[in-house]
């Protein structure tokens, strides 16, 4: 698997679901269906009906704070645009292009990954951004 399409689908999966509960949901949703017109007509309309439905789980989730949900619904569209940007890795530039216009700074598809390991009196501090530590 090329990693560059596989990176490329987390982003996109991450970013869809981010932007499903604002207001960029139309343009998330008219931009995503048009790129499977384009490259995979016969499933657009199944790929519409599923964003929908992908709007109404992730709104339902953010209300309940229930990120299971959420992270389920990322890996769903990670992998649904995964396997349509193997099946036609021409649509690599037009979904980087199409993301680019929806999240223009990347915030939605940022992630932060930190593993640590700590024993006996050893203490870890790691944070994603601003950290605070008070020790006395």
């Amino acid at each position: 698997m090329d990693p560059e399409v596989t990176l490329l689908a987390q982003s996109a999966g991450t970013t869809l679901v981010a932007l499903m509960a604002t207001e960029a949901w139309h343009h998330v949703r008219d931009g995503i269906t048009q790129l499977w017109r384009r490259t995979q007509p016969e499933r657009a309309d199944t790929v519409a009906a599923e964003l929908e439905a992908g709007r109404e789980d992730v709104l339902a989730a953010a209300a309940t704070d229930d990120q299971e949900t959420l992270d389920e619904l990322r890996l769903q569209w990670q992998g649904l645009v995964r396997r349509l940007l193997v099946a036609r890795p021409a649509a690599v530039e037009e979904l980087r292009a199409l993301l680019d216009q929806l999240d223009p700074g990347g915030s939605a598809a940022r992630q932060i990954n930190q593993h640590a390991t700590a024993s006996g009196q050893a203490r870890v501090y790691q944070a994603g951004r601003d950290q605070h530590i008070a020790e006395r």
